[in-house]
Formats: C-alpha cells, sequence, structure tokens
C-alpha cells in the first residue's frame, strides 16, 4: 500500500512525462494543420477553429493574470488540472485551487508593463499544445499548456512553466 506522498510522486512523474512527450511531438511536428491521419483528419480551416478555442482559453489564463481574477483561471482549466514547475531549484506543484489561491482579486502594482503572448499551438483532434511567454517585471515565464476539448470547450488540463529572471539573460 502506498501514500498519499507516493501517489502523489507517481501522479507529478506521470504527468511531467505526458507534458514531455507532448513537447517532443510539438518540436517535432511544428504547427502544420494539414488533413493527414496525424492530424486526426481536420482540414486547416477546421485547425483554425479549434486554434481559436485554444487561444479563448489561454486568453482566459491571460486574463486572470491581468485582473488578479482567479474566476477567469477557473474558466480557463479543468478542475482537474495541475500547475508545476521549477522556481529558484525547487518543484512547486499547485492543484487550480491553490494556484487560484495565489490571486488576490487586483492587478499587480506593475500590470501596465507586463505583456503576455502564444508563441505557438498545436492541435490533434480533442488535445492541443500551446506555448506562451509572460514577461512580468523582473521575471519572463514559459509557460507550456497541454489542452482538451470538452463538451465542445477548450480548456487547460496541465500547465507547466519555466521562470527566468531577466537580469540572467545579460549575463
Amino acid at each position: 500500500m502506498t501514500n498519499k506522498n507516493e501517489e502523489r510522486s507517481v501522479k507529478r512523474g506521470s504527468l511531467l512525462c505526458l507534458s514531455a512527450c507532448g513537447l517532443l511531438a510539438l518540436a517535432v511536428s511544428g504547427t502544420a494543420l494539414s488533413a493527414t491521419p496525424e492530424s486526426g483528419g481536420q482540414t486547416a480551416q477546421q485547425g483554425e477553429s479549434e486554434q481559436d478555442g485554444i487561444r479563448a482559453a489561454i486568453e482566459n489564463y491571460f486574463k486572470g493574470h491581468a485582473t488578479g481574477d482567479a474566476s477567469y483561471l477557473r474558466k480557463a482549466f479543468l478542475p482537474t488540472a495541475h500547475i508545476e514547475g521549477v522556481r529558484e531549484g525547487k518543484l512547486t506543484s499547485w492543484t487550480v485551487e491553490e494556484y487560484c489561491a495565489r490571486f488576490t482579486g487586483k492587478p499587480a502594482n506593475d500590470e501596465a508593463t507586463r505583456t503576455r503572448t502564444i508563441d505557438s499551438i498545436d492541435v490533434t483532434g480533442s488535445s492541443g499544445m500551446a506555448k506562451a511567454t509572460l514577461r512580468h517585471g523582473a521575471t519572463t515565464f514559459t509557460d507550456y499548456f497541454i489542452l482538451l476539448k470538452v463538451d465542445g470547450e477548450w480548456k487547460i488540463a496541465n500547465k507547466v512553466y519555466f521562470a527566468q529572471r531577466n537580469d540572467a539573460e545579460k549575463q
């Protein structure tokens, strides 16, 4: 019998492996949307529509950051999603509710100087991936999202991120 920490560690390892496999697939496939067996038979037009759905989920995520309003984040994520990354050498792992609790309901003091962009999107059937860059003050975050289309709506299933101090780029 395993304890909860061991179960969580196994689940975390599985999620990180899934995310890594997805990132490898994105690197290999690029963002081609032609109708092929690999693209789930989607046409370019269908792919654009699906990309718009993914953009809408990421835009809700961005609005949550911009406003500090966690309700936008809850719209963006599946309730079972996890947010994970390494900050200052330590693994961080939050459920959606733990992540939402970090938002105060108010924009950050430096919100006017922050930028957020969607760098790439890849879709196959009802699954997709997106990469985004968020420049928040002295830190730039690279976010990788795994998304699923559930009941006709795209939701973030999991997010992993990398945080880099901007002054580190100058060294």
